[in-house]
């Protein structure tokens, strides 16, 4: 095989924007703002360190922190320096950043002050010394630090590198998340420079983002979604505006940040419509409003539509392995309401160069208005799973008519009309998507069955709303009530929070469909007449 060329890079576009307009605002995080060289005058000293200290087989940096500058300097310097960044987040139980850290070969991490406690609590636990970047000046871990791990302080970085694009190979890792794991372990989607590229080139021309644009950054860096926050925003040379948890909700930014770019799952906007935020005409300065990551309602998105009237309101869709979003649909307030299927906004057309087809399960295509599994083919899909070559031999598939072209089965089931227009049926197995994370029920169940000491014991999104779910419950049988707080203080270690049933329900028996497998369709019916 020959040797992949070098290719653009993810960073190029910041580099660019900090170019043309080093004075220019990148990041507004509550009151401070930092310009374009000022960041990079805090990332590019990352970026040194790792060109000088570090050999090329460290090809991916990890990164502990979230939502202040050693996060998003941090990201910039890694892949400044040519390499791909894993996202850690400080909210996810020990145990799970333990099997993150592992799986990724990581052997350097980039640690914000905000996540001193997580670390201090994480590094008893490694079996493999690590060397941790400290970036934030007058800050260090505490003492106690075991002596096989090597700590750089931000006084032993005082080189800023050149704002070069980076030389990286097309097939180079750009970042490394995990999702959800039907096994039980977070599996791992290594996205690759040139996926990530493909991505920002289409979306450049898509959004038309411009310097003047203050952009919304809503999702947690370990979700794929943050990567479009990040580097469409400042591929623009535009304002990042991060939410902070010390505000009600991201929406409330929306005015106080005057931004005119949002991005978000629908969950927020369901929120934001909850707390009467969404009144007509409320937010006149948005141009954008995208949504992403779960199904989006008929009624949430016209609500959404009235109160930013002035913006342009887009559904869009794609798996973390078809790199951030490969779909996308237009509402359109006279016309969308009679095109929704079971209440919920098509997911619409691939963007240029990308391609979708929907099969049956022998992987033939399906007749244009049958129900299908989508496939995903084109340059944002990804390689397969990281070291897992057997499920990704069943992800990742070849169809008969298309000749050696790799599709990505989704597992979401759609129809397409005669318009090529894709429609979101649900999904073909027990794969659902919680406040936007994926998230596989089977890993649920199996803490769940641990705690409640059963193997009757099955995790159901509930409750459900406007074809979402907003939660978890757990439903178990021949269990004994007294075990509840232990249920779901075991799920608790060893589950990030928005996978944590929020309640345990015990029913005598659980109901199996005909092949004698647990019917989560009739817990969900039995559910909604369940009476205490």
């Amino acid at each position: 095989m020959a040797p992949a060329k070098e290719s653009r890079s993810l960073i190029g576009g910041f580099f660019r924007s900090l170019r043309a307009n080093p004075a220019s605002p990148s990041l507004e995080l509550g009151d401070d703002v930092l310009t374009y060289e000022q960041l990079w005058n805090y990332a590019g000293k990352i970026t040194a360190f790792l060109n000088g200290h570090l050999d090329r087989s460290q090809e991916v940096v990890a990164i502990l922190a979230s939502r202040s500058v050693a996060a998003y300097g941090g990201i910039l310097g890694i892949l400044g320096s040519g390499r791909g960044y894993c996202p850690l987040n400080p909210k996810f139980p020990l145990e799970r950043t333990l099997v993150m850290l592992k799986a990724s070969g990581c052997k350097t991490v980039i640690v914000g002050e905000e996540c001193a406690a997580t670390l201090e609590s994480l590094l008893p636990h490694l079996e493999k010394p690590l060397t941790l970047i400290v970036p934030d000046r007058g800050w260090k871990p505490n003492g106690g630090l075991p002596a096989q791990h090597r700590v750089v302080s931000a006084r032993e970085m005082v080189k800023v590198a050149d704002p070069s694009d980076p030389a990286v190979r097309g097939d180079a890792t750009a970042y490394l998340l995990f999702t959800s794991g039907s096994t039980g372990v977070p599996k791992g989607v290594a996205v690759s420079q040139s996926n990530a590229v493909a991505y920002m080139e289409y979306a450049a021309k898509r959004f038309g983002f411009r310097p003047s644009d203050r952009c919304s950054q809503n999702f947690d860096l370990t979700f794929d979604l943050s990567v479009h926050d990040l580097f469409t925003c400042w591929d623009a040379g535009a304002t990042l505006c991060p939410y902070t948890e010390q505000t009600l909700t991201p929406a409330t930014l929306v005015e106080e940040k005057e931004l005119t770019c949002w991005f978000s799952v629908p969950s927020v906007a369901m929120f934001a419509s909850k707390v009467g935020l969404l009144q007509r005409g409320a937010f006149p300065r948005l141009r954008w409003s995208l949504f992403c990551g779960e199904a989006l309602s008929a009624t949430l998105a016209e609500a959404w539509q009235q109160a930013a009237n002035n913006s342009i309101l887009e559904n869009l869709y794609g798996p973390t392995e078809a790199t951030i979003a490969i779909t996308w649909y237009r509402w359109d307030s006279a016309t969308s309401p009679a095109e929704c299927v079971r209440g919920l906004v098509p997911i619409g057309w691939p963007f240029d160069g990308q391609q979708v087809c929907a099969v049956s399960e022998d992987l033939k295509p399906v007749p244009t208005g049958e129900s299908g599994e989508l496939c995903l083919g084109g340059s944002q899909v990804t390689r397969g799973d990281l070291n897992d070559p057997e499920k990704t031999a069943k992800s990742f598939v070849r169809l008969a008519h298309t000749g050696d072209k790799i599709w990505y089965r989704t597992g979401d089931l759609v129809l397409q009309d005669e318009r090529g227009c894709l429609f979101y049926l649900g999904r073909r197995d027990f794969q659902v998507k919680i406040s936007g994370y994926r998230v596989e029920l089977q890993e649920i169940d199996l803490v769940l069955r641990q705690g409640a000491k059963t193997e009757l014991a099955v995790a159901i999104p509930w409750p459900l709303s406007e074809g979402s779910a907003s939660g978890i419950v757990g439903v178990v049988s021949g269990s004994d009530p007294a075990l509840d707080t232990q249920i779901i203080a075991a799920c608790e270690v060893r589950l990030p929070r928005y996978m944590v049933p929020t309640r345990i329900y015990h029913f005598p028996q659980i109901p199996l469909n005909v092949n004698g497998k647990i019917d989560r369709g009739k817990i969900t019916d039995m559910l909604g007449t369940w009476k205490d």
